[in-house]
């Protein structure tokens, strides 16, 4: 495996290998895998889980890993393209992430959407400058428009649930957030739910729309998989007979690069706050799923947080058995 970069790079067959690898490396573990190799981490966004998931997933297979963020480079680091360097920073990425992954066997890049151009985003212009950056391995760990580490989790966490493939409900709502957030989570969660052959409802506010090319993937992995795609703005029609719910906030559409006016639409749907009344169609074995870090009292409630359909708990661990997996396939290979 040269790359991890969208799942739609894979079939589903190799995803369910990679799953499967996933749970024997819980069960059996293989300390010594990795020895020796090394994982460099370029975090140009803040991180808690990616971070901590694939620093502890390359520990438990024997290996070691590095990270590096703007933030800690003593000479200060330019991310900026096109520009006169006569400022602060002394060194720019175009220079730094091919030395950075010099030092490593794989690299692991998060660049996150500006939010300031929606063909670009959707292109992962930004992202796919700095991968031709480098002939090692990357991993893709979160960009403007895709989040495959998470959504690999997600997959395998409704697979240890039970949560059925052909004829499960996945339910991609929009919550409220205060911010205007990536579409990174969302538009990877709904191709993964469609590639799992799932029935899924978009379930957004208007003016949130996911963009045409967003849906199209999804649609075009359902197709294959046996799977459907479709999208509401009807709140109990939505959520009717869900077997999962996931309710993750994203920016407007309609309004990409206007910060004021996704402010003021935004606002305006502030009661898109996951509770139990949310669940009333579904049934008690519906399951609330989030990629965290969320917002309590904003995102969702506590007892809905804390009760038991949440298992967002179970799907942030799975984010490291996963990677251990991505990880022990590119660097070891099949074994």
């Amino acid at each position: 495996m040269k790359a991890f970069n969208d799942l739609a790079d894979f079939s589903a067959e190799e995803i369910s290998d990679l799953l499967a690898l996933a749970r024997r490396l819980d069960e059996r573990p293989e300390p010594q895998a990795l020895v020796g190799k090394v994982l460099a981490l370029l975090f140009l966004n803040r991180s808690l889980r990616t971070l901590t998931s694939f620093q502890a997933a390359m520990m438990r297979l024997g290996g070691g890993a590095f990270v590096v963020s703007p933030e800690m480079s003593i000479h200060g680091l330019e991310t900026r393209s096109g520009i006169v360097m006569d400022g602060v920073a002394a060194e720019h990425i175009h220079e730094a992430v091919p030395v950075i992954a010099s030092y490593g066997d794989a690299i692991g890049i998060r660049a996150l959407a500006k939010l300031n151009r929606l063909d670009e985003d959707l292109a992962e212009t930004e992202f796919r400058s700095l991968t031709d950056l480098v002939d090692t391995p990357f991993i893709n760990m979160e960009s403007a428009a895709n989040h495959p580490c998470q959504v690999l989790a997600d997959w395998k966490t409704m697979d240890d649930l039970g949560i059925p493939a052909s004829g499960g409900r996945f339910v991609l709502s929009w919550a409220y957030h205060p911010d205007p957030l990536p579409l990174s989570v969302p538009g990877a969660a709904l191709h993964m739910a469609a590639m799992r052959g799932m029935d899924v409802t978009v379930l957004r506010p208007e003016g949130f729309a996911l963009p045409g090319a967003i849906m199209d993937k999804a649609r075009a992995a359902a197709r294959i998989s046996g799977g459907s795609v479709h999208e509401t703005e009807e709140r109990d029609a939505g959520l009717a007979e869900a077997h999962v719910v996931y309710a993750r906030s994203w920016v407007s559409t309609a309004h990409y690069a206007d910060r004021a006016a996704d402010s003021t639409l935004r606002r305006e749907c502030a009661s898109w706050c996951v509770d139990e009344r949310w669940f009333a169609g579904a049934g008690a074995q519906c399951r609330y799923m989030h990629c965290l870090p969320v917002r309590r009292g904003v995102e969702v409630d506590d007892e809905v947080l804390d009760g038991p359909r949440s298992v967002v708990i179970h799907q942030a661990r799975n984010r490291m058995l996963a990677q251990m997996a991505v990880l022990h396939q590119m660097l070891v290979g099949t074994g």
